[in-house]
């Protein structure tokens, strides 16, 4: 006997014929136990089990009108979507369905639309792994650092300041763990008493960690091995190393950003909701498809990100990559602009291909996904370099130049014994101009170090916005380095810039210094020798424009002595503390949350206490070159 093929599938997909098998199965059902019951009788009770009520919207908002030209047509709309004339207006939801979303607001929309992902997937948490809220330290300005204010020898587990993730900027896949938190047994107490220091147990291990507030949308992002996590930035703990970059790509993608959404009762993407992600149980391929993709994004960002400046991952600035040596500094500079949209263009194709993937993997058909889209509305983009976002080619193009030219002075200032740099030749030291100049040439071995000035010099003189225009290196060293550093370093410099005048006049006596070396036998040097030494200098030529008989000249010399030694009484008030009169202010390190024994005396900085606290006696003095830093 030939056998009958059966599509279940179909079967199942037909609403009508599904119904009509059940009613049929429920009257014979009924009538084995000797209860008749009537086809009307075993319908009812098919609705009440299957789809119970269904309660209707009708999206008339859109339709209000407000403006002269737009009338409010809600009534007309209201009566075409009774007698089924309007499309997309009436929306009906099984009641059923808004438990399925546990604890959503009511989104009709979302309901109807995805109700059967949640009851047909595992949430991430914990068939997927565990999703964990971190430290609150309650005093993130005496125990939270950037990684640059101490030595790398300072940092890493089992010594005094771990990587933090924080939470931080929106970055889907990838985004550099630039914080510190102190880790001590002091500061340990401190946080368990005013703070919450939770989930000790998943410190140190890698996952995929997220901003828990933004505006721009859930993204989720890399954590490595090493860091502690926190309450801002949770972190999720895949049960399965290799399934961290699936859930870094599912949770990346538009589909689960309009899931999640969906689980938010207040404008945070909290660890409640993230651990409801519903995921599916993907075959093979397309677990490993996704887990490609997700990882390819990350590693293109992060490779960008070693010609970041501030970033951990750091090893030189993009206009140093690879093999440019030939190529002079406009040809380098068209290849950057290249390369980096060539990238751009790559990681959205991939996060495109991405988000296909995703949506066959939740079975979201075509005309849902079109309703999706439209709800989330423009989503923020896969964006290489996210510092610059938004940026023109050419203002990318001056940040090169900058970043270059900053990456230059840093290697200077760090390989000085004792990280004093003066500005003109004093203490028997070339000045700084000379000094970059010959780092410049070591940068670019195979091409003539006075073109590369010059073309350096002719990048600098173009008018860009947001970048001063300036006519060469020692311009741009003199007047725009500090501000520009400290802007970079995100308002905590470690290259300080200390002058004799603020603003963007002529120093008569300049030097940058590494904070990190500044401690008080160094700033007792800065005065004792490179300044005295630039005031004996400025004396005798005084002395000697007077003795010729040049009034003009002396005068001029005779103002840059007063300025010079105005600016050893400013630095002395800081090598002593001085506390107002004859000062501005208070020149002492004064670190809020140490009493007044703990307080030092004098110019005996802290690394611990911050660049924050202890750059303040310098400003307050008004010796940095740059009025106001912090």
């Amino acid at each position: 006997m030939r056998r009958r093929r059966v599509d279940l599938k179909a079967i199942l997909a037909d609403e009508d014929l599904r119904r009509d098998l059940m009613v049929s199965t429920i009257q014979t059902t009924q009538a084995r136990e000797g209860i008749e019951t009537s086809k009307e009788q075993a319908d009812r009770a098919y609705y009440v089990v299957n789809e119970a009520d269904k309660a209707t919207f009708l999206d008339l908002e859109r339709f209000r009108g407000g403006k002269r030209s737009e009338p409010d047509r809600r009534e007309e709309m209201f009566v075409r979507t009774l007698n089924e004339t309007a499309e997309r207006v009436r929306f009906d939801v099984a009641r059923r369905d808004f438990g399925t979303i546990e604890t959503s607001p009511l989104a009709y929309r979302r309901v109807g639309l995805v109700s059967h992902i949640f009851r047909e997937a595992l949430s991430l948490d914990p068939a997927w792994g565990a999703a964990k809220q971190g430290l609150a330290t309650a005093a993130d300005p005496r125990f939270v650092r950037q990684y640059w204010e101490f030595p790398t020898e300072r940092i890493g587990k089992g010594l005094d300041w771990i990587p933090f993730a924080k939470g931080g900027d929106f970055s889907r896949f990838y985004s550099d763990v630039s914080l510190l938190v102190q880790w001590t047994d002091t500061a340990i107490d401190v946080m368990k008493s005013i703070g919450r220091v939770q989930n000790v147990d998943y410190y140190f291990i890698p996952g995929l960690t997220w901003p828990r507030r933004t505006q721009r949308g859930f993204n989720l992002r890399t954590m490595p091995a090493g860091c502690i996590f926190g309450d801002k930035g949770p972190a999720i703990f895949p049960a399965r190393e290799q399934d961290a970059g699936f859930l870094l790509g599912i949770a990346n993608s538009a589909p689960a950003e309009y899931l999640l959404k969906g689980l938010m009762s207040f404008g945070s993407w909290e660890v409640g909701v993230i651990k409801r992600l519903p995921v599916p149980d993907p075959v093979q391929t397309q677990h490993e498809s996704i887990g490609t993709v997700a990882k390819q994004i990350h590693n293109a960002k992060a490779s960008w990100d070693e010609g970041n400046e501030i970033s951990t991952r750091f090893k030189q600035p993009w206009f140093l990559l690879g093999d440019l040596g030939a190529l002079a500094v406009p040809q380098r500079l068209s290849y950057l602009a290249d390369l980096e949209a060539t990238e751009e263009a790559r990681i959205q194709h991939l996060y495109a291909k991405l988000n296909d993937e995703v949506y066959k993997l939740y079975g979201i058909p075509d005309p849902t996904r079109a309703t999706i889209e439209e709800t989330l509305g423009e989503r923020p983009p896969e964006i290489l370099w996210p510092q610059m976002e938004g940026k023109t080619t050419e203002q990318k193009r001056m940040e090169h130049v900058w970043r270059l030219l900053s990456y230059a002075v840093k290697r200077v200032i760090e390989a000085d014994e004792d990280g004093i740099v003066p500005f003109l030749s004093v203490g028997g030291e070339p000045p700084l101009l000379d000094r970059v100049r010959r780092e410049l040439a070591a940068l670019f071995p195979d091409q003539d170090s006075n073109q590369v000035e010059v073309d350096i010099a002719n990048e600098l003189k173009r008018k860009v916005k947001g970048y001063r225009t300036v006519q060469g290196i020692g311009e741009w060293l003199e007047h725009v380095y500090f501000d520009y550093h400290a802007s970079l370093y995100k308002k905590r410099p470690i290259l300080w810039h200390i002058a004799s005048s603020q603003g963007r006049g002529a120093c008569a006596f300049a030097a940058l210094v590494h904070y990190h070396k500044l401690d008080h036998d160094r700033l007792a040097k800065l005065r004792g020798s490179y300044l005295s030494d630039a005031i004996a200098h400025l004396r005798r030529e005084a002395g000697l424009a007077a003795q010729e008989g040049r009034a003009e000249d002396r005068q001029d010399w005779q103002a840059k002595l007063e300025e010079a030694q105005a600016l050893d009484r400013r630095l002395q008030w800081v090598q002593e503390g001085v506390n107002g009169d004859p000062a501005p202010g208070d020149c002492r390190i004064r670190t809020p949350w140490k009493s007044e024994d703990e307080l030092p005396v004098g110019w005996r900085p802290d690394l611990d206490d911050g660049v924050a606290v202890n750059i303040l006696p310098l400003q307050t003095a008004g010796v940095l070159r740059v009025g106001r830093v912090i």
